[in-house]
């Protein structure tokens, strides 16, 4: 199975023979080319037209972030698997409205399940969260007699407020207490988790995406404009609250994280590097999960579950085969 690198270190990459050789103070490390996936930098890190010809032929992305863990760009090889069929069946369903909001809805309808199943589980295990339930329950139906997109991502994200509310129920730790959503920079501790876990997650699904004939710059309930890319925008909200916001409770509860994880910066605060490699360390173990699918009957990790998350959304497009969102069950 291929395998993400994640690199923290300033250096240079480069290409060595059939390998991939980064070099930096503490030495090189080498890495097989048909081993690697994605490649994710976070350091000040040198590479060259040479290394990227190696990358683009062998298939390979590479996600930059910034000193601040931000997101910067993706380096996107040639698509390999492009289907001009696909991408007119695409921009076809993007150009008619009813049938981008049937998409639309879809997405939003995915995430407000998954952020449902999210709150029952830890309901069920004694937090307090029946009135967030029902709330959200209610505003849920807003989403079907929405009938443009802004609606639709108002009716959302009224929810999310909601939801977000009740983080401080699942971890009653008052050092991480959320407050109110906000980024660039995030002001707390919470929101510092939630934005670096989102990037990761909307990185994974585009390294997926490209393993596809889809095309990732349209996208159906994030409007495709001047951002390069939208699509991952939509397919990562339905795994937002399985993945990323499982990981965040699970190292806040567990006492992983530290004020010694986070910085000061910006006037916010962000992960440092210690704080970003075991975020990783826990995001990389829960893609790799594995669980018994019983829409195939088989076993499958949330790794390859966006993959199959993306199929779906090619055969409603291409196939007219109705796109029913994944929900997770516990």
């Amino acid at each position: 199975m291929k395998k993400d690198i994640y690199i923290f270190n300033s250096g240079e990459l480069k290409r060595k023979d059939n390998t991939i050789c980064f070099e930096s103070s503490e030495g090189r490390k080498y890495f097989p080319i048909e081993n690697i996936n994605n490649i994710f930098i976070f350091g000040e890190v040198e590479l060259n037209k040479r290394f990227l010809d190696f990358a683009s032929e062998n298939e390979i992305l590479i996600h930059f972030f910034n000193f601040y863990g931000y997101y910067t760009g993706t380096f996107y090889p040639r698509e390999h698997l492009n289907s001009g069929f696909v991408i007119l069946k695409q921009a076809e369903h993007y150009l008619d409205n009813e049938k981008r909001m049937k998409l639309a809805r879809k997405f939003v309808e995915g995430a407000i399940e998954n952020i449902l199943v999210v709150l029952k589980y830890y309901k069920n295990r004694g937090c307090e969260l029946e009135d967030e339930i029902d709330d959200i329950k209610c505003k849920k139906e807003g989403i079907y007699s929405s009938q443009d997109i802004e609606t639709l991502m108002s009716f959302e994200g009224n929810i999310r407020d909601v939801y977000y509310k009740c983080f401080d129920k699942i971890t009653k730790k008052d050092e991480f207490a959320f407050e109110k959503r906000s980024r660039r920079p995030p002001l707390n501790k919470m929101n510092s988790l939630i934005s670096f876990g989102n990037s990761l997650l909307y990185t994974t699904v585009l390294g997926e995406i490209y393993q596809t004939q889809l095309d990732p710059r349209i996208g159906y309930l994030h409007s495709t404009n001047s951002r390069k890319f939208t699509l991952n925008l939509d397919v990562a909200e339905i795994f937002k609250p399985s993945i990323v916001d499982r990981v965040i409770f699970s190292l806040v509860n567990k006492n992983v994280l530290s004020y010694k994880d986070f910085d000061e910066q910006l006037n916010g605060i962000v992960l440092n590097n210690s704080g970003k490699k075991k975020f990783i360390e826990e995001y990389n173990e829960k893609l790799e999960t594995v669980f018994k699918y019983t829409k195939l009957n088989a076993f499958v990790s949330y790794k390859r579950l966006i993959r199959l998350e993306i199929y779906k959304v090619q055969k409603h497009i291409t196939e007219d085969e109705e796109y029913q969102p994944f929900v997770a069950r516990w």
